[in-house]
């Protein structure tokens, strides 16, 4: 079977990169393509995914630019696929995929698990053939996106505790980055800025920044999603802050961390699954898998810096994880016509 994914952000190399590993030990032959975005080809690259950049890099904050950059890559994405004759199309959150397909008649599997995009996942679950969500999501939602309850599949629980399920950290990141052992290591994540859902300025995570920066107890690894963010971060000569240079091993720095803060979803519900302490400044509408996990106290929402406990926390014990098998499988439901 020639299996065709597409990976156009960070978060998305983590969900296959055990997906991967699964359908070529069934036998498929996986391709990947992908788009210049944040640390999305270093990721590919450190977790020895073969792809092929098509397209544009991302569009921007703009909503014209968004819109140019999409039509100019569902254009590539259509010649680089038309002679190879895919079976299947697979991707998360990649909503040009199931367009491209589509128009191909290649059967897609379109996965989300932020309902709020909205644009982006209307366009991806008219297009796709099956939409495979959390089970956290309410049908109503998915309706509002026009994935119908007849095309869509469910799994339990969120995605990460699948992608990291047999995760065991390795203490290298602590010293490629210079991490004082003596020292609380908290690991900060930029908010979303060029996405739609997320237009606001976010106060609190500068504050954040602000008191972890300046506490010489504290090792603060912020992780931005831009090289203007970077340098954004460098430019403020907070002594504890420390800004990666390139993408690194985040999985193992979050399991060894003592608390994690994060303006996005991916890293927070990474934290979770990883039995890591985190709370969320996202500014945005809360999906459904953060309303659950901050309604069952595995996530916190900070509404002020006062509120973040910066302690030493006990030794990394591996939480229970799921089997990405079954995601696998819901993905390749694609196929029943």
């Amino acid at each position: 079977m020639r299996v065709w994914i597409d990976v156009t952000n960070s978060p998305q190399v983590l969900f296959f990169r055990p997906l991967v590993r699964l359908l070529e030990e069934r036998g498929a032959d996986v391709t990947i393509t992908a788009r210049a975005f944040a640390q999305t080809l270093e990721l590919l690259e450190h977790a020895s995914l073969e792809h092929a950049v098509v397209g544009p890099p991302h569009g921007g904050a703009a909503r014209g630019a968004k819109a140019r950059a999409m039509a100019h890559r569902l254009r590539d994405l259509r010649r680089f696929a038309r002679p190879r004759r895919f079976e299947l199309a697979l991707s998360h959150a990649s909503h040009e995929l199931p367009l491209a397909a589509r128009s191909l008649g290649i059967p897609s599997a379109y996965a989300f698990d932020y309902e709020f995009a909205r644009v982006q996942h209307t366009l991806g679950s008219l297009a796709a053939t099956r939409v495979v969500v959390p089970e956290a999501i309410p049908q109503g939602r998915l309706d509002a996106l026009g994935a119908r309850s007849r095309k869509v599949r469910r799994y339990p629980g969120f995605k990460e505790q699948y992608a990291l399920a047999g995760l065991t950290p390795g203490e290298g990141v602590l010293a490629e980055l210079g991490v004082d052992g003596e020292r609380v290591l908290a690991v900060v994540r930029t908010p979303p800025e060029v996405s739609l859902y997320h237009r606001h300025g976010n106060v609190l995570f500068s504050a954040v920044v602000e008191r972890l920066g300046r506490d010489h107890d504290v090792h603060a690894v912020v992780l931005p999603r831009t090289p203007a963010q970077a340098r954004t971060l460098r430019a403020l000569g907070l002594p504890s802050l420390i800004v990666p240079e390139r993408a690194i091993d985040a999985p193992a720095l979050i399991a060894l961390a003592d608390l994690v803060v994060s303006a996005g979803g991916t890293m927070n519900r990474e934290a979770v699954a990883l039995g890591t302490p985190v709370w969320t400044t996202f500014a945005g509408r809360m999906g459904a898998v953060d309303e659950s996990l901050i309604a069952a106290g595995r996530l916190h929402e900070l509404r002020s810096v006062d509120e973040l406990e910066v302690v030493r926390r006990p030794s990394f014990e591996a939480p229970p994880r799921r089997d990405p098998a079954l995601l696998l499988d819901l993905l390749l439901t694609a196929l029943e016509r």
